[in-house]
């Protein structure tokens, strides 16, 4: 099912239910049965047009996010960094955000990544989907304390600025956190139709302030040298001498503020039309914060001033901004606008992830399933999946005043999670388009770029990770280590033992109306990876899809759905590596294979 799944129907044999085909019929049926599967989820759907766009757009909000934590870039690759790595952040995040709104166009599900994993994994489609559910369900939890932090920051930092004798303490800023979630869970809760217009305001609020900060900072900052923007590389202040290390984790920084385009997905059972405006509002999200993000980026760098304020500020943007303007009510009034926006995002984070936490509920990945699943007839909402959420951040904003390590280390999750989250899904795609079956697509089809667009995705992706459970600081202890890698193998360890537990057979499978993969094994895996590399290294892809068309449309003329790999139309182009490398498998896996297809 494509977005809300009759547990009961959930066992065993949904994994032997496969399709070959993705004709019009097909498709036809697909539409049909997710719109009659909208209106039997107990959702509302009140988002429109313009609104889902602006969900999208705000929930990012990369630029402002970007602004009240660029000093940990400062202190790693410097402004090289920072400007190189915005362009590269930016195409990576499109290329990732175009392949999750094809994916979106074909299943507009609440489930998102681990329903398009165990859809279209070639083998093991529960264990895909069980796991993929684990990572993203416990990344969007643990990422909604990442707004309220950041607005305690910004309150405290504010407070700083402007009262000498205040002196911050750590149940201040807990305080300021919980008191931040009040209105965005009774908005959720009780006033969700006014939070349409909230999406105008804040997509309003968040192009017009950035116009605002662009011309204040280069009509009245002061301009650095385009030495200091191009060819800085800072790698000494943080303990890394390594330029390539320094200029890697400068990265991160920019990275996190263009994830989470994923968050308007898990809002699909209630977005009009979800499988035309959900895609669209996912590319807008990618596309307008990757440009704005970078046209900020390069403003900042170029009117940032004297830096000597800017080492020991706890939040840096106050001092630029009072630098270029010479006035404390101009800081305290543009700031505090970053935090309005801020704000704005933590509505939408709070709907996405409740809906993410109820529907991962449904498909019995979660303990207390059926208390998490269940939708409230009065409000028409997963009521205890927002409770939920809400004690988590209120439990995280508590944890802030024994141990900031504590806390901190379970929100920078978010990050690493979420980009592991993003590759199996692209990758599943990019196999099934390279083997075949193609799926049923959408509305929204990136056609012949599709493969090059899903290798680079899955190439920034494998970049990104990598970094990212680098600590920040040399030497590294208790309190400056990343815990993002421990905490994050200690959500695979949780996903595994779930996975052996003895009631795994009900755990979440493949009923969903996509078409499924025929069921391989590990001799189609390798030989699907090597020609993704042959595909992108020779450059074939608009060759393979000309011929692969060809092979269609024999295809049909015989009456039948082909799943002839594409990859056969390189063969007389790469003949000898290719069809070395399949008959090494073919050695090595082909006898195995060729007994169970006999005992089938």
């Amino acid at each position: 099912m494509a977005s809300v799944v009759d547990t009961d129907r959930i066992g065993a044999d949904a994994i032997g239910r496969r399709i070959d085909g993705a004709d019009e019929k097909t498709l036809i049926t697909h539409s049909e049965e997710y719109g009659e599967q909208q209106k039997s989820s107990g959702l509302e759907r009140y988002i429109n047009h313009s609104s889902v766009v602006n969900f999208g757009v705000i929930i990012l909000a990369s630029w402002e996010s970007f602004a009240v934590t660029f000093q940990f870039a400062l202190a790693n690759g410097g402004p090289a960094s920072m400007f190189y790595g915005s362009v590269l952040a930016g195409f990576g995040a499109c290329a990732v955000g175009f392949s999750l709104a094809e994916l979106a166009s074909i299943d507009p599900t609440v489930g998102a990544q681990y329903r398009w994993s165990a859809n279209l994994a070639p083998s093991a489609n529960r264990f895909w989907g069980l796991l993929q559910g684990w990572i993203t369900t416990a990344a969007w939890c643990f990422a909604c304390g990442g707004p309220p932090s950041i607005l305690a920051n910004i309150i405290t930092s504010l407070a700083i600025f402007n009262y000498d004798n205040y002196t911050p303490e750590r149940w201040h800023t807990s305080l300021i956190m919980i008191g931040t979630l009040v209105l965005p869970f009774l908005f959720n809760l009780w006033f969700r139709k006014f939070l349409n217009a909230f999406e105008i305001m804040g997509g309003v609020l968040h192009i017009a302030l950035f116009v605002a900060f662009i011309v204040i900072l280069a009509a009245l900052g002061q301009r650095s040298s385009s030495d200091y923007v191009f060819r800085t590389l800072t790698s000494d202040v943080s303990g890394w001498n390594n330029p390539g290390a320094s200029w890697g984790l400068g990265l991160l920084t920019i990275t996190f503020s263009v994830t989470g385009f994923d968050s308007v997905i898990h809002m699909s059972d209630e977005v009009k039309k979800a499988r035309t405006r959900v895609p669209r509002s996912v590319i807008l999200a990618c596309v307008v914060n990757s440009v704005m993000l970078f046209a900020f980026v390069t403003i900042l760098l170029f009117y940032i001033g004297p830096l000597d304020d800017l080492s020991t500020a706890p939040l840096p943007l106050i001092y630029v901004t009072y630098n270029a303007t010479g006035s404390k009510a101009a800081s305290n009034t543009l700031v505090s606008l970053v935090a309005v926006i801020i704000f704005f995002a933590s509505f939408n984070m709070l709907a996405s992830v409740s809906r993410l936490v109820w529907m991962f509920a449904s498909d019995k990945g979660l303990p207390f399933s059926r208390f998490f699943s269940h939708i409230s007839p009065t409000f028409k909402l997963p009521m205890n999946s927002l409770l939920l959420i809400a004690g988590i951040v209120t439990c995280l904003s508590l944890i802030y005043i024994a141990s900031a390590t504590a806390f901190n280390a379970l929100i920078s999750l978010q990050a690493l999670a979420l980009h592991f989250s993003y590759f199996f899904p692209i990758l599943f795609l990019l196999l099934r388009k390279i083997r075949g079956p193609p799926p049923p697509y959408g509305p929204f089809k990136l056609g012949a770029v599709g493969v090059p667009v899903n290798i680079f995705a899955l190439s920034y992706l494998i970049y990104v990770v990598l970094w990212m459970p680098f600590p920040q600081i040399l030497p590294v202890t208790k309190d400056n280590m990343n815990y993002a890698g421990p905490i994050f193998g200690a959500v695979l360890i949780g996903a595994l033992v779930d996975w052996f537990s003895p009631n795994a057979e009900s755990k979440p499978g493949t009923e969903i109306n996509c078409n499924h993969a025929q069921p391989v094994g590990l001799q189609p895996l390798i030989q699907d990876s090597i020609e993704v590399v042959i595909v992108f290294c020779l450059g074939q892809s608009l060759h393979v899809r000309r011929n692969s068309r060809n092979i269609k449309q024999v295809s049909r003329r015989h009456g039948r759905a082909s799943s002839v790999p594409p990859i056969s139309a390189l063969r007389p182009q790469s003949s000898w590596l290719a069809v070395k490398i399949r008959d090494t498998c073919a050695r090595r896996y082909g006898d195995e294979s060729q007994d169970k297809e006999d005992a089938a």
